[in-house]
């Protein structure tokens, strides 16, 4: 069954040296209980998409067209207050950068209570009760509700942010690179909290990363961003076996392993276009070393090669 299907999405920012594509019709699906990894260069219109499902662009930007289906039901469409409805109750973010993402002159568990609270109608006694339960399931103990966001470590206030996408018991929940700014260690501790989270309560995730290795363990399937665009998505397990759009190979082989053979890591040349006025034809081309002519000239359709795998290329290598 399919939770979330975007379709042909395009936002747009409207900047004073022209308009910045920074999602260009874009499409994906998500099924209910599956991990979805959204991945690409920074810029690339990850976090962008994601504000757009949540509908949290703000001016200059705009949802210019497409459709973002929750359950079959377009969210584009809905009100300001019908949104604020659906926020956090059936789809939920967590965002990138707790350190800065927490209100310093409330206590963690006022913010916590305010959503439940707001959404739920709960009093606020319950609403207490319910945010000490939701410490305990990310591992804080439930008398620090009452501390403020400076008394907590970065991974302790993640682990927060984390609760608070929970608070409302959500179908689909959003990480935006949740483990910015933290250690290998503590990135370590927040990942298992999220996998075993998903499993534990049967969360549709979307997972936004620039980490290929974090998607491989914790996804089902991946996206692979570039310039605006989706040029690849597949399972996890078959694009990393066998990646076919040009960008896909260089995203892996500049990649190290700790198993298999010992091999040179490849670099792709040059850098991302201008989202302003970027490249006729694919948006990767000049990047390519196996663009053609036609690359130059026609952007190439999303195709499906296989079931379930779809890569807009014109030149495709396996």
């Amino acid at each position: 069954m399919k939770i979330l299907e975007v379709d042909n999405l395009s936002t747009y920012f409207y900047a004073s040296e022209g308009v910045v594509k920074a999602v260009d019709g874009v499409s994906f699906s998500l099924n209910k209980g599956e991990a979805l990894g959204l991945a690409g260069e920074s810029g690339s219109g990850k976090t962008t998409t994601a504000f757009s499902i949540m509908r949290l662009i703000k001016p200059p930007g705009k949802i210019v067209s497409g459709q973002v289906l929750y359950k079959g039901d377009n969210l584009l469409d809905k009100g300001p207050s019908e949104m604020d409805r659906i926020r956090w109750s059936k789809i939920s973010i967590i965002f990138q950068g707790a350190m800065n993402a927490l209100n310093p002159v409330y206590t963690v568990g006022d913010q916590i209570v305010e959503a439940i609270v707001h959404h739920e109608g709960r009093s606020r006694e319950e609403a207490w009760a319910r945010t000490e339960e939701l410490l305990g399931l990310v591992g804080i103990d439930s008398s620090r509700a009452r501390n403020y966001a400076h008394e907590f470590s970065g991974g302790m206030k993640q682990r927060v942010m984390i609760a608070m996408a929970l608070a409302l018991n959500p179908d689909l929940v959003i990480a935006d690179e949740p483990t910015t700014a933290l250690d290998v260690i503590m990135e370590r501790q927040i990942l298992d909290l999220i996998m075993d989270l998903r499993n534990r309560l049967n969360l549709s995730t979307i997972l936004i990363t620039h980490d290929l290795s974090i998607i491989a363990e914790l996804c089902d399937r991946v996206g692979i961003f570039y310039a605006g665009k989706i040029v690849e998505s597949a399972t996890v397990r078959s694009l990393i076996d066998d990646p076919v759009h040009p960008y896909s190979k260089g995203l892996l082989g500049a990649f190290p392993t700790v198993d298999g053979p010992r091999k040179k890591l490849e670099s792709i040349v040059g850098s991302p276009p201008s989202l302003i006025n970027p490249p006729t034809g694919c948006r990767f081309h000049p990047r390519c070393s196996y663009a053609k002519e036609m690359c130059k000239k026609e952007e190439p359709p999303q195709q499906e090669i296989e079931p379930d795998r779809y890569v807009a290329c014109h030149q495709i290598i396996r």
